[in-house]
């Protein structure tokens, strides 16, 4: 399944509010505004990658990448030559 920015906000509330924390308290932990808490949880697709890694693991959590090798990676020349002699 695909995750969205959507996806990522719910989560990132659900799990606050499952632990019982405040946007505030939250806040205090990772070190941000609560603006930024509220922002990651209405719309995380305008906050950076970097700031709701810090988000997450605040809360306990990881963010994971898997599946198989991207296809347009694969085709560029870049990956195709790698492996090459010069």
């Amino acid at each position: 399944m695909p995750i969205s920015p959507s996806t990522i906000a719910d989560t990132i509330k659900a799990e606050r509010k499952r632990q019982g924390l405040s946007r505030e308290q939250l806040a205090g932990i990772c070190g941000v505004s609560t603006s930024f808490i509220r922002d990651a949880e209405s719309d995380a697709a305008q906050c950076t990658l970097g700031r709701l890694t810090q988000l997450i693991e605040a809360l306990g959590m990881q963010l994971e990448l898997s599946g198989t090798q991207n296809a347009a990676l694969a085709k560029s020349p870049a990956m195709v030559n790698a492996g090459a002699a010069p």
